[in-house]
């Protein structure tokens, strides 16, 4: 039987970001994929035109109707918006009959084009409420500093401000290093402890939907029984490998190669 795995997140229509690409990287690991869309976007593969948020409480019906009929083994949470629609979403899955899986949150603030998805509400909301909610929080280098208020450029930094997400709340935290200037290396805090995974950067424009696919495949490694550092590992091979080899579409940040295999083949 498949695995169900929710995502929880905004619309890309493009296919390279948001629940899309969530839902092709859960099929990749042999999931059952489930959506619930917070957002609608106007976007393709050169920007962000325009933001629709969906009514909180329209939202929460879709939790409803999933939750009540198919428990999923995992859930990851995308863009959600708005403060009202940060505070929905905690107010149901903390309930006491929701169902017990593993959440993997996303705090996705700006668009790789630079269009801000969330406002300052939002963020201290996300902050205050949603990360200490979240059994791994797989923020960028700028998601990172927007975050903790901190510089977050090199290996150094980012441990330091995933000791400040933990201090918040977040149970194991994995920043991912894709925009760092000579390599690649993601930094996984988990119970006091530093990881480091490391992958040689990659000089290319494709990376459209790098980190929605990222958190889906440590949703989807989660989902299928693996603890947070495999989950990790697995998902920053599988990343790596969808940037090596992204399909060249479009005319601006192109989408990442969401068919590689799971895992690696040798």
């Amino acid at each position: 039987m498949q695995a169900p795995a929710l995502t929880i997140a905004g619309s890309d229509p493009s296919g390279g970001a948001g629940l899309q690409a969530d839902l092709k990287t859960f099929h990749q690991f042999g999931l059952y994929g489930m959506s619930v869309v917070t957002l609608l976007t106007v976007q393709n593969t050169r920007g962000v035109t325009g933001v629709l948020g969906i009514d909180p409480a329209f939202v929460l019906r879709q939790i409803d109707a999933v939750l009540e009929d198919i428990p999923p083994k995992a859930v990851k949470i995308g863009a959600l918006g708005s403060a009202a629609m940060v505070e929905a979403v905690v107010e149901r899955l903390s309930r006491p009959d929701a169902a017990d899986f593993p959440l993997v949150l996303d705090p996705v603030m700006v668009s790789k084009h630079g269009a801000p998805l969330v406002d300052e509400a939002a963020r201290q909301a996300l902050c205050r409420r949603l990360l200490p909610l979240a059994d791994v929080v797989t923020p960028n280098l700028h998601e990172a500093a927007a975050l903790t208020g901190l510089t977050v450029d090199s290996e150094a930094t980012m441990i330091e401000a995933a000791a400040a997400l933990a201090d918040l709340g977040a149970a194991h935290v994995v920043i991912t290093g894709g925009a760092l200037v000579d390599a690649a290396t993601d930094i996984l805090f988990s119970n006091g402890r530093v990881t480091r995974l490391p992958a040689a950067h990659q000089d290319t424009p494709h990376t459209h939907g790098t980190g929605c696919v990222f958190a889906a495949a440590v949703t989807a490694g989660l989902a299928l029984g693996k603890d947070v550092e495999g989950a990790a590992r697995q998902a920053k091979s599988f990343i790596h490998r969808a940037i090596r080899s992204a399909p060249g579409l479009g005319h601006g940040h192109g989408p990442v190669n969401m068919h590689v295999p799971c895992t690696e083949t040798r």
